[in-house]
């Protein structure tokens, strides 16, 4: 049963993981599961880019009154990634690479040369001017 979003932020969010969506599969990854889920913690997306799965975290803002989604000065997307919120997703990505990833990659448990990471993208949205920024942080946990 797909997910449900009511609220401004939780909208908001949603598209910030379309547009993420959007952004990845433009830079050539292909997506391997959107908002994988587990009591512990949830993945918003999870990708493939030459033999690297990428385990995304995205975090979304809306822009539209400040005018210039390229210039927005407001709260960065990054800063709520705290390090509670980040040792709640390393769980999950554990998680799923102990028992689920065998489900959503071919060959998983044979690959020795699989690798992976945990990446941040940043979406900043303007509404109003129909028009957004990605910002990549790559390999967040070292």
């Amino acid at each position: 049963m797909p997910k449900v979003f009511t609220s401004k932020s939780q909208k908001t969010g949603e598209l910030g993981e379309d547009l993420a969506v959007k952004y990845l599969k433009n830079k050539g990854f292909t997506i391997i599961e959107r908002n994988f889920t587990k009591k512990w913690g949830e993945i918003d997306i999870i990708a493939s880019k030459q033999n690297k799965i990428h385990f995304i975290e995205v975090k979304s803002v809306s822009c539209e009154t400040l005018g210039n989604v390229f210039s927005y000065q407001g709260i960065r997307p990054e800063e709520n990634m705290h390090s509670n919120k980040l040792k709640k997703f390393y769980r999950t990505v554990e998680g799923f690479l102990a028992f689920d990833a065998s489900r959503y990659i071919p060959d998983f448990n044979k690959n020795r040369e699989l690798s992976w990471q945990i990446d941040l993208l940043c979406v900043y949205i303007d509404r109003e001017n129909k028009k957004a920024r990605v910002k990549v942080i790559q390999n967040i946990v070292g």
